[in-house]
């Protein structure tokens, strides 16, 4: 029932209208990888077949990235340059005088766009929306003689993309994370009229009461006034409406344009006790400006909300007068196959899957993101943190400095009306240097208080904030420290104090990013034995090189088995922790999601960040469920394990069955036996009391809980073989099918001692390869979608396209013997 409720908000939010008569380009579209020597070499004529019919082009749907691959690619550095993307449009504007638009939702990091050899726009930053106006190109091509016999009546648009490094651009390439090239988020052609609205800002605001609420409604117009009321006898109008949640107009103003420059107030309304929104209710106004000329209507809509929220100083969040402890995450535009162009549907699949797991606020790291996710998180009841990639390097000159305030502007702007944000970000660890030759922290927090002020001028009803730059925390309204207890330092069992620490030096905390690195598929038996080396009371802060596996002081981020079993042992003792802390504003776990980045190439899956609570392509790993069962209140339960085929010990030894549940109480099967019903209780570590210690026998096993709240039951299951035998240092490789369906075939590989025993704590490196019909499913950032991977628990898999054919499956791994198999 909550996740058709959820369902229902989407379709309804998906159902708000943009600029009118837009269409999404999302087919006929060709690729090049490369630069060319000039505009001509893509727009010349040649004949199929012509040798001269070089470069070579791939056809491609948008959006797309370059980097599509070769981000995760893991014998390759990612390309960064230039790339074209090329197409022919047939041009219809159905208004007489109306402009024709090309809408770009983001596309990196540089571009410029040709209508055949005129170049007509251009833009730097990868993250913000913007448009290019093809119109007058347009209409000189149609007087040219290609026109015709070239092109036979259709435009020709070639786009030019460029992620080349500049150290005068933000973000720095010193950032965690993939700086991707391409046409990665949605493109549109738009049709407006001659008077049209290019920016509609809806401020909503409530009473600390919520009793009483307003909205401010003021437009900003894509063109300066025309001779109107001249040619039509009339000037242009706007009709304002105030729709309510349920669709019905509850007020409207018409108001006569005199003027159409600058931003234009059209309309106040006062409403009496508004529906208020929150994650618990989301629920969305909606405001309609219909502008009337001469030539006919032109509408734009914008959802709003109403809600009030409060940083308490030195005290927790507010939102609409109640306590609301933030319960977060970060996402990162990155996903399996596609890297940055994600469709509408991966993103919603991602949204929901987030909300589900009992998420209430999320940092979208590192820049502006999709309007598709603030949408999403507007209807779903997602409280956002959103900021622009001044990410790293330091402070470069007057070029990085605009980019910079530009990308602020348009980030507040685009974004205004999203009753979902409530803090916009500064910066992320600006106090790493790297990219200019000098560091400067006064020049770093002369800047941070300019666009401090930029962003309050802009936008007074939201908080500023920052991430780890200690000399500028006093600067913005909420400050977020680096805390990592258990993973780049300390114990996890420091998390309270650490964080008590922090919580006192700032009127305003927020805790953003904590967690650590799970390789998915990998499980322990003995997941704290790193803990013995790590040094206590030393902090909890990430320091210079503690991201790296080689060198420094013992951390479990070098040191730890990078198994799932620890990361749940993590996250349980920060959310029973959580519970304990009544000042505490909140905190986001970074990230919810695997991502890719070009400065991790030695990770158990290379060029990966794998602190997500699910895998690149949304499979979840088990952290998921421990954040489910703290966060959740629609009853379920989850045995720790669903990933763990092979568990091991000696005979009759008791082995740890951990259960993740939000229900009052659990009962345990083992092979059909009960082994009690244990009471719930948050503050028993680990899994709140809803652990068994079971004696297992060699073989198969069968474990089954049932979770109960009254008279509510759900319930789980699992199967799992048990191994007595020892193994020794791993001998040989074993590779064998495990399944094949839809021209799709799993293939393992296993590691086995002299005596053909599974290593199930082998951790080595294997690399596949294929030869034949087949193509490996590789390059996707998953464990089980990389040609070059850490086993975990001594195997591995990957995935091959058969394509009806004949194919031999290699496999290698340093000091043993290549095993194949054919396919």
């Amino acid at each position: 029932m909550q996740r058709l409720n959820w369902l229902f908000l989407l379709l309804i939010v998906n159902l708000s209208a943009r600029a009118q008569q837009s269409t999404r380009l999302t087919g006929n579209w060709e690729f090049l990888k490369q630069d060319v020597g000039g505009i001509w070499e893509i727009v010349r004529p040649v004949g199929k077949g012509n040798p001269e019919s070089v470069p070579l082009w791939q056809p491609v749907q948008l959006p797309h990235c370059v980097n599509a691959e070769d981000a995760v690619d893991p014998d390759v550095n990612y390309y960064q340059g230039p790339a074209w993307y090329r197409t022919q449009l047939e041009i219809n504007n159905p208004y007489g005088n109306g402009r024709t638009l090309l809408f770009f939702e983001g596309a990196g990091q540089k571009t410029d766009v040709y209508i055949y050899t005129t170049k007509v726009g251009s833009h730097t930053g990868g993250y913000d929306e913007w448009s290019v106006d093809l119109t007058d190109a347009i209409a000189a091509f149609k007087k040219t003689a290609v026109f015709q016999s070239q092109f036979k009546g259709k435009i020709p648009i070639s786009i030019r993309t460029d992620n080349s490094r500049d150290l005068e651009m933000i973000p720095s390439n010193l950032s965690d994370f993939n700086v991707y090239g391409g046409i990665y988020r949605y493109l549109n052609l738009v049709y407006t009229p001659s008077v049209a609205i290019d920016k509609l800002f809806a401020k909503a605001e409530t009473d600390k009461t919520g009793k009483s609420g307003s909205v401010s409604v003021v437009a900003r117009f894509s063109t300066p006034l025309r001779q109107l009321a001249e040619e039509a006898g009339r000037g242009p109008s706007v009709l304002v409406k105030l729709i309510d949640p349920t669709g019905k107009p509850v007020q409207q103003k018409e108001v006569p344009l005199t003027t159409l420059t600058g931003d234009c107030h059209l309309a106040d309304f006062a409403l009496k006790t508004p529906q208020l929104w929150s994650p618990q209710k989301p629920v969305l106004y909606t405001v309609e400006a219909t502008v009337t000329t001469a030539e006919g209507s032109f509408v734009q809509k914008e959802k709003i909300g109403f809600r009030n929220f409060e940083f308490v100083d030195h005290g927790p969040f507010m939102l609409n007068g109640q306590r609301l402890l933030l319960r977060g995450t970060h996402r990162h535009e990155d996903h399996a196959g596609v890297a940055a162009a994600m469709t509408e549907e991966m993103m919603r699949q991602e949204m929901i899957m987030m909300k589900e797991m009992g998420v209430n606020f999320i940092r979208l790291g590192h820049y502006q993101q999709s309007r598709i996710i603030l949408n999403l998180c507007d209807s779903l009841g997602i409280l956002v943190w959103e900021e622009i990639p001044w990410c790293r390097g330091g402070l470069g000159g007057p070029v990085y400095k605009d980019q910079a305030r530009r990308m602020l502007t348009h980030m507040i702007e685009q974004h205004y009306n999203h009753p979902a944000v409530i803090i916009w970000g500064m910066g992320n660890e600006n106090d790493w240097p790297g990219d200019q030759p000098e560091f400067d922290k006064e020049q770093i927090r002369t800047f941070m208080k300019e666009l401090n002020d930029l962003s309050h001028r802009l936008d007074a009803s939201r908080k500023t904030a920052i991430r780890r730059c200690d000399f500028c925390k006093d600067i913005v309204d909420v400050y977020s420290p680096s805390i990592w207890a258990g993973w780049y330092r300390g114990l996890f069992t420091e998390y309270k104090q650490a964080t008590e620490e922090e919580f006192k030096k700032v009127n305003h905390f927020l805790h953003v990013e904590w967690g650590g690195d799970s390789h998915a598929g990998r499980h322990s038996e003995n997941p704290d034995k790193a803990l013995q080396t790590v040094r206590t009371g030393s902090g909890a802060d990430e320091r210079a090189g503690d991201a790296s596996l080689y060198g420094g002081a013992a951390r479990v981020s070098k040191d730890g088995d990078w198994s799932e079993t620890y990361l749940c042992n993590l996250v349980d003792w920060h959310l029973k922790e959580q519970e304990t802390m009544p000042w505490l504003t909140g905190s986001a776990q970074w990230p919810f999601k695997d991502f890719s980045t070009p400065v991790r190439p030695d990770n158990p899956v290379p060029y990966m960040n794998q602190k997500g609570v699910v895998e690149r392509d949304l499979t979840k790993k088990e952290a998921y469920y421990v954040f489910q069962s703290y966060w959740t209140t629609l009853p379920m339960a989850h045995i720790y394990g669903h990933s763990w085929p092979v568990r091991w010990g000696n005979e009759e030894e008791e082995k740890m069955i951990k259960v993740y549940s939000n229900c009052a109480e659990a009962e345990l099967f083992v092979n059909g036996k009960s082994y009690g019903v244990k009471k719930r209780n948050s503050q028993d570590f680990p899994a709140a009391g809803l652990r068994w210690n079971v004696p297992l026998k060699e073989g198969a096993q069968e474990v089954k809980v049932i979770g109960r709240t009254g008279k509510t039951e759900v319930r789980d299951s699992i199967k799992f073989q048990y191994q007595t035998e020892k193994w020794g240092k791993p001998a040989g490789l074993l590779l064998e099918k495990l399944s094949e369906a839809n021209g799709i075939a799993t293939m393992q590989v296993k590691l086995l001692d002299n005596k053909g025993v599974l290593c199930l704590d082998a951790a080595n490196w294997v690399r596949f390869s294929l030869a034949g019909d087949g193509k490996l499913i590789d390059n996707q950032g998953t464990p089980g979608g990389s040609r070059l991977v850490q086993v975990y628990n001594g195997r591995a898999i990957i995935r091959v396209q058969t394509n009806g054919g004949k194919s031999v499956l290699g496999v290698k791994s340093e000091g043993l013997k290549t095993a194949f198999k054919d396919l």
